[in-house]
């Protein structure tokens, strides 16, 4: 199977505004930053991604996206995730691929075998994946196979909009769960559980900034 990976990046200065209340916002434009490059990285060295398609309106994002080995699509108007992902997905399919998989940038914990064990799951297409967020309620991976079978349906609760799609639509549907996928970081204590049970560096870099 080959497969484009699509990574929706909001800017970089004002992403996680949720977690306001514990971060200036420069840490949440550090915490931000070292995500995307944490993910970018770990989705170059899974075999059965041939490419990663970052799209953002953010220059600096689109940047660092560049540098690590992603093509970037330059989001325009109205912010609106879910039209920005079907626009990406358009152009991966101008290429010979087996299917995409939209993921975020903001999965500090997924690391590669996660990835992998999600795409075995994507056999006998077509087929649609979904790994929800850690409380059953947000989509944090879909996997699509060809591409395009489903609209995107990306927001709050989208977990059980995005199952009803792939119902309906009569593919196979696979949901996945996975702690470490099941990880994003918005709220704070999100943080707070990074914070007491692991050690990454982007952790470290927010405790150096308030020294």
């Amino acid at each position: 199977m080959t497969l484009w990976a699509i990574v929706p990046v909001k800017p970089l200065r004002t992403a996680k505004s949720r977690l306001s209340t514990v971060l200036t916002r420069d840490e949440r434009e550090i915490l931000s930053q070292q995500m995307l490059i944490n993910t970018l990285d770990l989705l170059r060295e899974v075999k059965e991604i041939e490419r990663t398609l970052v799209v953002s309106r953010d220059t600096k994002a689109l940047s660092i996206a560049r540098k690590h080995g992603a093509r970037t699509v330059t989001e325009y108007g109205a912010p609106e995730l879910n039209n920005a992902l079907a626009r990406a997905t358009v152009v991966a399919q101008q290429y010979d691929i087996s299917g995409v998989l939209v993921i975020p940038a903001d999965l500090p914990l997924m690391r590669m075998d996660d990835v992998e064990k999600l795409i075995s799951k994507a056999t006998d297409p077509p087929v649609v994946v979904i790994a929800p967020d850690r409380h059953g309620s947000g989509t944090n991976a879909l996997l699509s196979s060809p591409p395009g079978l489903i609209e995107y349906d990306f927001g709050i609760d989208s977990f059980e909009r995005h199952v009803a799609r792939a119902k309906a639509a009569g593919v196979r549907l696979v949901v996945c769960k996975n702690p470490s996928i099941g990880l994003d970081v918005d709220l704070p204590e999100d943080l707070e559980y990074l914070r007491e049970g692991y050690n990454f560096e982007f952790m470290q870099d927010l405790e150096e900034s308030h020294s």
